[in-house]
């Protein structure tokens, strides 16, 4: 099925739109069909106020929600129009959490209003993601068509994914990891099939620079690619949602990466939203490439050990949509396609006498002697802007514990956090509120001095920047020795020059907060160094390929090519590899036994990296030779 070009700059695709119009809850609020109930998805609703439509977590906690992201100042409200199935008493229960706990007023409490009228329950009080009773509310029959809203009463991050009113007061709805979705589904009277959208040559799974870097190179070699990216802009961490400037050099794709590359504004500038406009232009020009933005992919089909298909459920509607492929491509960043297909993936450090990453000069920070579970965190920035008044702001003692005394007015990649017991997938949601904490807290106490009293909170990303998690197993596995001796290996088709740069959080090293972190360096022996194809492949399903900070590499061989452009680059690989696979009718390892001489060529290497030889002069394997 040949789905229409699109503009993407909004929250919904025309072609998602095309699809859906004639489904009886396109762009309603759905309700249950059994007569005693109704369950309203906040993500469905059709307009949103100003609260933020919040994705990023679905993966692992089940659901989307609605976000009151309001930076201290309550936001508008987010509104739908509802039908009760009957007049009666209904009991009420919303899906929400108190993500700050402790001995103060919660910071996110917000208000629901059933026909213009707030129930007397304030919600976003309970710990932890759960059905928080709001009472009951009467609904007569000339009240049975109505509206829903969310009132935010604090700016400060309240959120909601789910309101249920049931006439039975024992109808407390599920909250178990496994139960909760179909419960949801059901009751909203959605599907549980997918609609098929057809057949793919290549399907990437996330929209980031490398994700956009394949779809361009696999279009370029006439290959029918389906992008599915969770967020409404492609980009990634480049894109205005969390916008960081690219780094690393382009190798030699220039004519691909400048075509989604961003100009090297400060971290944060707004002028990420123009990038992301040259970007979504570039890409929606592609002939072959059909996009499905605000879709998350939740399941796979395996079929004789290969991935056979995909599941994506679309944001905003709940729409389920199955893409089957002959090739898939991981540019999730957190490897959801190698760790859901069953690939060996790693996590954490490894013990520095594994790969023999034993540089003494760097102690513990670098390579433990055993194994951990500690990676790169993840980063929230934000900025300030002068006003020509002093700014009032709100007293927010739930942040001070982890602020403590620190004055800060921005925050730049430093603002990351990162810790042994807090997982940077499962644990995400915990460590970007940790972050805003630290943000808050240290805003606070920067406009209580008379040089920062006009500094008004002017923007803060609510998605995660993510650096490292988990790391697909290939058939090489790309280490820190590799990019610190440049290994010029015979299958190299990414090329990079940065030095290898590892985080690690000012905590362990005395500093009073645990949200700020440093880098730590590593020269390269020979100014470049070079990434093989074989690192770019799952060794477990033969039709999988990785390209971005999942890709198969240790912790300290993350260190230099997990920026941008480095992994576009890799992106370019294993779009034109596509292209080969596609071709020759063989999947991305017979590509690199029997035609890495032509993806060299595609990738612009050709002639570039001499025979691999030994650390005494030995020849180890000539460019066409590669096991």
């Amino acid at each position: 099925m040949t789905l229409p070009r699109r503009d993407f700059i909004g929250q919904f695709s025309l072609a998602s739109a095309a699809l859906l119009a004639g489904h009886p809850l396109f762009g309603k609020v759905a309700q249950s069909g059994d007569k005693k109930s109704v369950l309203v998805e906040t993500a469905h609703f059709s307009k949103l106020g100003g609260w933020m439509l919040d994705s990023q977590f679905e993966p692992h906690l089940g659901f989307s929600y609605l976000l009151a992201h309001g930076l201290g100042k309550p936001v508008a409200d987010a509104r739908a129009e509802m039908k009760f199935p009957k007049a009666g008493r209904y009991h009420v229960w919303a899906l929400t959490k108190n993500w700050c706990p402790g001995n103060w007023e919660a910071p996110g409490q917000f208000q629901i209003a059933v026909g213009g009228a707030p129930l007397k329950q304030t919600f976003g009080t309970e710990t932890d993601w759960t059905w928080q009773s709001g009472g009951t509310v009467d609904v007569s029959e000339k009240q049975l068509s109505t509206t829903i809203a969310l009132k935010d009463l604090t700016g400060f991050e309240g959120r909601c994914s789910a309101v249920y009113f049931s006439l039975d007061s024992n109808d407390a709805p599920p909250i178990d990891r496994e139960t909760l979705p179909r419960w949801r589904r059901k009751k909203v009277g959605l599907p549980e099939t997918a609609v098929d959208q057809g057949h793919y040559d290549l399907v990437i799974v996330g929209g980031g620079i490398s994700g956009c870097a394949a779809a361009i190179a696999a279009d370029k070699m006439g290959v029918k690619v389906a992008v599915i990216h969770n967020r409404p802009v492609l980009g990634g961490n480049a894109s205005g949602e969390i916008r960081v400037h690219t780094e690393g050099i382009h190798g030699r794709a220039n004519k691909i990466l400048d075509l989604i590359d961003t100009p090297h504004y400060p971290n944060s500038d707004p002028l990420a939203l123009e990038a992301d406009k040259h970007r979504m232009k570039n890409m929606t020009a592609l002939k072959n490439v059909d996009y499905f933005l605000s879709h998350t992919m939740n399941s796979l089909e395996m079929k004789d050990g290969r991935i056979h298909a995909v599941q994506a459920m679309e944001t905003a509607n709940g729409a389920l949509k199955r893409f089957t492929g002959t090739q898939f491509l991981d540019s999730t960043g957190d490897g959801w396609l190698g760790h859901m297909s069953g690939c060996e993936y790693r996590y954490g450090r490894e013990s520095k006498h594994e790969f023999g990453e034993e540089w003494e000069e760097h102690g513990e920070l670098w390579s433990p002697e055993k194994p951990d579970n500690r990676v790169m965190g993840s980063s929230v920035m934000w900025y300030t802007r002068a006003t020509g008044s002093r700014v009032d702001f709100p007293d927010v003692p739930w942040a001070k514990p982890v602020a403590k005394n620190h004055v800060a007015t921005e925050g730049e990649w430093q603002w990351e956090y990162s810790h042994n017991d807090l997982h940077q997938i499962y644990d995400a949601e915990t460590i970007r509120d940790h972050m805003f904490r630290a943000i808050y807290g240290s805003y606070s106490n920067a406009i209580k001095r008379r040089q920062n009293a006009n500094l008004e909170l002017d923007w803060i990303s609510f998605l995660v920047g993510k650096r490292e998690s988990r790391r697909i197993v290939g058939d090489h596995v790309y280490s820190g020795v590799d990019a610190r001796d440049s290994i010029e290996f015979p299958d190299a088709v990414v090329i990079e020059k940065r030095k290898i740069d590892v985080h690690y959080q000012e905590k362990l090293l005395g500093h009073p907060v645990d949200f700020l972190s440093e880098a730590l360096f590593q020269s390269i022996k020979n100014t470049y160094y070079y990434i093989p194809y074989r690192s770019l492949y799952a060794k477990d399903v033969p039709n999988l390929q990785m390209a971005g900070r999942c890709f198969s590499c240790t912790h300290i061989g993350l260190g230099g090519p997990r920026v941008m452009n480095t992994c576009g680059q890799m992106g370019v690989a294993t779009g034109f590899a596509a292209g080969l696979c596609k071709k020759y009718e063989i999947d991305p390892k017979q590509v690199g036994k029997k035609h890495i001489t032509e993806l060299r060529t595609l990738c612009g290497h050709e002639g570039e990296i001499p025979p691999l030889i030994d650390r005494a002069g030995k020849v180890i394997a000539e460019p066409s030779a590669i096991s």
